[in-house]
């Protein structure tokens, strides 16, 4: 039977779900030149192209797609089997990949996490800002954290904070020249400040209800940013009207750098959730880390 190196077809799997030989690379410990000789030497022992390269791109080729669909979840699986090793070692060690929002994670994950990562030296957390939606199974994270309402479905969905509240705000010098808004639809006459989504590129909705009654207001204005704390420095900077979590705003607010207006019609919603598949078999490091992360009150749920 002819030996294959694995360690090639791990280096092409990479490559592969990244797109790109330098975060492959990174991911991987590995140099850009080693990673790419690799799989030169793997297409030149198969004698077929796995992948097309441009100045701007990598991407499998039909024969590459295959390879990757055959081999991809079978890694995935030895990898899974490695961490659950860890129980017989006296503590648990591994690494757990979450994608999340800054906002989140500087106010509730890396709080709730500090003394997790104290006791516990050898597990590692490797966090992946980002306000788009990443599919979490494609891109071999371990979890993602995003609001409860906007998980997929099939996922196992566990609170890491209370319900939230939105909230409506501007500059005082902003409402020096332009009249306070008593209903949502008076934002129509105001210069608000969008949030292109990163998911679908469209820009964000912005929503109400109050004693049942919802109205959904697509707003215009001058700023439009991808980011909440460029929308906050915006708001400010008396640029217009902003729309983001209270959070977001509460020490500005506090200290009348901001107003918040139409507070009543800004109701409750779910808040952040650690979601993962429903059919992963979890690691002790990962166990580890939903514990620490867990609100109190609600149970983990599946998303249907």
């Amino acid at each position: 039977m002819v030996r294959r190196n694995l360690n090639d077809l791990l280096y092409f799997v990479m490559v592969a779900r990244e797109g790109s030989f330098t975060r492959a690379a990174a991911i991987l410990g590995v140099t850009q030149s080693a990673l790419s000789q690799a799989i030169s030497g793997l297409e030149a022992r198969l004698d077929i192209r796995l992948l097309t390269r441009t100045t701007r791109s990598v991407s499998p080729t039909a024969a590459g797609e295959r390879l990757l669909k055959t081999i991809g979840h079978r890694l995935d699986e030895i990898d899974a089997e490695l961490d659950e090793l860890t129980e017989m070692r006296d503590k648990p060690a591994g690494t757990v990949r979450i994608t999340c929002g800054e906002h989140v994670l500087r106010t509730t994950l890396l709080p709730k996490l500090t003394p997790l990562a104290r006791e516990y030296p050898d597990i590692k957390v490797e966090f992946d800002v980002n306000y788009g939606f990443r599919d979490i199974v494609a891109d071999r994270f371990d979890a993602g954290v995003r609001l409860g309402a906007t998980i997929d479905k099939d996922m196992i969905a566990v609170p890491v904070g209370p319900p939230l509240r939105m909230a409506v705000a501007a500059s005082p010098t902003y409402f020096e020249t332009h009249p306070v808004p008593r209903n949502p639809r008076d934002l129509l006459n105001h210069n608000c400040i969008n949030h292109r989504m990163q998911t679908g590129g469209g820009l964000f909705v912005w929503d109400f209800e109050r004693r049942g009654q919802k109205l959904n207001v697509r707003v215009d204005g001058q700023i439009i940013f991808n980011t909440s704390p460029s929308m906050v420095d915006a708001a400010l900077a008396g640029l217009g009207i902003a729309f983001l979590p209270e959070a977001e705003f509460a020490p500005h607010i506090e200290d009348g750098r901001l107003t918040r207006v139409l507070e009543d019609w800004c109701a409750p919603f779910p808040g952040y959730h650690l979601y993962y598949p429903s059919r992963r078999q979890p690691s002790p490091a990962f166990a580890l880390v939903v514990d620490a992360l867990r609100a109190a009150g609600p149970t983990d749920s599946k998303r249907r």
